[in-house]
């Protein structure tokens, strides 16, 4: 067998993994701003690519909610607005809601366990790099990401958790934008503390009350967040 020709076929997918995976790091951090457009040229210098991996990569965003194609004009960094951050953290409190009652109806000592140590890793994790002005800690927020999957990771649903995983990746996005506004004064590590107290007590109706708390104080911020969300000072300009 021709070792070789065997493997051709997956080199174009490995390739569009690999900028699909820099893709979707450099929108979740906003180095590719909202409404963009990403231009195939800049896009194939900058990541060292052809076109066809760029494309797959491309359509695997558009599919994820962070890109999206213009007719005609091409494809673009999905914008951002008020109204959606809104309707993204209502959908995603709805189905993690349903999510977390599951995982807690089909509880175990391992999944308890698996919490536990991720909300104790989380809360030794520094939330800033820098103690006198907020510079956010990469590590905090894949330790912040585990745990939020671990909490919901055991309702025996890969599709529910898949969706849950992509409104996280759209609402992180928002977060990432308004970043040094969100968390500096927000004591966001006893609200995971307080989550994983009610879970272990077997209390679904106080663990789904604090997770869409949890959500929604950090909507409440982004949504008055001017830095992303421009048309908020000309509108206070409009009431003076």
């Amino acid at each position: 067998m021709d070792v070789t020709a065997a493997l051709a076929p997956s080199v174009p997918s490995t390739q569009a993994s690999h900028v699909y995976d820099r893709l979707r790091e450099d929108l979740l951090s906003g180095r590719l701003a909202p409404s963009r457009k990403l231009q195939m040229r800049f896009l194939m210098e900058t990541y060292q690519t052809g076109q066809t991996p760029l494309r797959e990569a491309l359509n695997r965003l558009t599919a994820d909610g962070l890109v999206e194609v213009h007719e005609q004009r091409g494809f673009y960094v999905r914008d951002i607005s008020r109204a959606e951050l809104v309707e993204l953290t209502k959908t995603r409190c709805w189905v993690e809601s349903l999510a977390l009652r599951e995982s807690m109806a089909a509880s175990t000592p391992p999944w308890e366990e698996q919490l536990v140590l991720a909300q104790h890793r989380l809360g030794r994790a520094p939330r800033s790099l820098n103690p006198t002005a907020f510079e956010n800690n990469p590590e905090w927020e894949r330790l912040h990401r585990i745990y939020h999957r671990i909490l919901i990771g055991n309702c025996g649903s890969q599709p529910l958790i898949a969706f849950c995983g992509q409104l996280a990746d759209q609402l992180y996005r928002y977060r990432r934008l308004s970043i040094g506004n969100a968390f500096p004064s927000r004591p966001v590590g006893g609200e995971h503390v307080d989550i994983t107290g009610a879970v272990l007590s077997g209390d679904a109706e106080a663990a789904v009350k604090l997770l869409i708390a949890h959500y929604q104080r950090t909507a409440d911020v982004l949504l008055q967040d001017e830095t992303i969300f421009p048309e908020l000072r000309q509108a206070d300009k409009a009431r003076l």
